[in-house]
């Protein structure tokens, strides 16, 4: 019966030591870890133009926003996320229709006064998917910042800066790194100035306010899952960016009835009304808290 048991203990034993072996050669095997996915509408997979956000081809722009959410959905688990958090971020947050999004995945729609990211605190990632460059952006599709109607221009202690930048900015103060971005190639390329390492994901190529190139939207969605694997995979070595503070943003506002920024017909304003503040969060300077 003792040397049963010495087996018994010796099997546990090596059992053990394997699972530890295992943990220190492939870390993400068994570290659980929490993703968080914001989700904005006019850098989805086959998004164009202003009707497929607002107008008459609306439904046909949350079942791609809901298509694109389920493809990011995927990667994360097939990274080894153990918890996904997905935002309807466009407009009041109401697109989507829950039944259409992956169970696995917790959804929060509806507004969540005075906070950005409802319940990022504990991710280990943010993933920004289908982001738009911001305002005035050349060859952007439906490029704004913030508002289309009422926002010429923003920047954040003195750098032009759009819903990338800000973004990125309330996730270094509850100390969450962006790690992935999909849109066109003009938030592409804004998310890798400023997120040093990001990986971006272009569902299109814009050729102005109104229009792109399209990726066929199954290889689309491949292309976000297989993006999203690649990220999640980096998040570790994917830095915070870095903000001075007391920080400074300054908006210029559009006047009452001046067209959308992007509307191809948008002029910019020579003379915008400006305001600028300064405080300890850009969360608390972009929205209150």
């Amino acid at each position: 019966m003792d040397i049963e048991n010495g087996r018994i203990f010796s099997i546990k034993r090596m059992l053990a030591c394997l699972v530890i072996a295992m943990g220190l050669i492939c870390p993400g095997i068994s570290q659980a870890f929490k993703v968080y996915v914001f989700t904005d509408m006019e850098g989805c997979s086959g998004v164009t133009g202003s009707e497929q956000i607002g107008g008459a081809r609306a439904d046909e722009g949350k079942r791609l926003m809901a298509e694109d959410m389920n493809a990011c959905i995927a990667g994360c688990f097939a990274a080894g996320a153990t918890e996904v958090v997905v935002r309807d971020g466009h407009g009041g947050g109401t697109n989507v229709d829950p039944k259409l999004i992956d169970a696995r995945a917790k959804l929060i729609q509806g507004p969540t006064p005075g906070v950005r990211f409802k319940d990022l605190d504990g991710a280990e990632a943010l993933i920004l998917l289908g982001y738009h460059a911001m305002a005035l952006t050349p060859g952007g599709v439906l490029a704004h910042s913030y508002s289309s109607a009422a926002i010429q221009g923003m920047w954040l202690n003195g750098r032009e800066v759009g819903e990338i930048g800000v973004d990125a900015a309330i996730a270094l103060e509850h100390k969450v790194p962006v790690v992935m971005v999909s849109g066109d190639d003009k938030v592409a390329a804004e998310a890798r100035a400023w997120v040093p390492g990001v990986i971006t994901c272009e569902t299109k190529k814009g050729t102005g306010p109104q229009s792109a190139e399209l990726v066929p939207i199954e290889e689309s969605h491949a292309l976000i899952k297989r993006k999203t694997e690649e990220a999640l995979a980096k998040r570790k070595e994917i830095r915070l960016i870095e903000v001075k503070y007391p920080a400074t943003m300054r908006w210029d506002y559009l006047p009452k009835g001046s067209l959308r920024t992007h509307n191809p017909d948008f002029k910019p304003v020579e003379d915008p009304r400006r305001v600028e503040k300064s405080g300890d969060s850009v969360e608390k300077l972009l929205i209150g808290k």
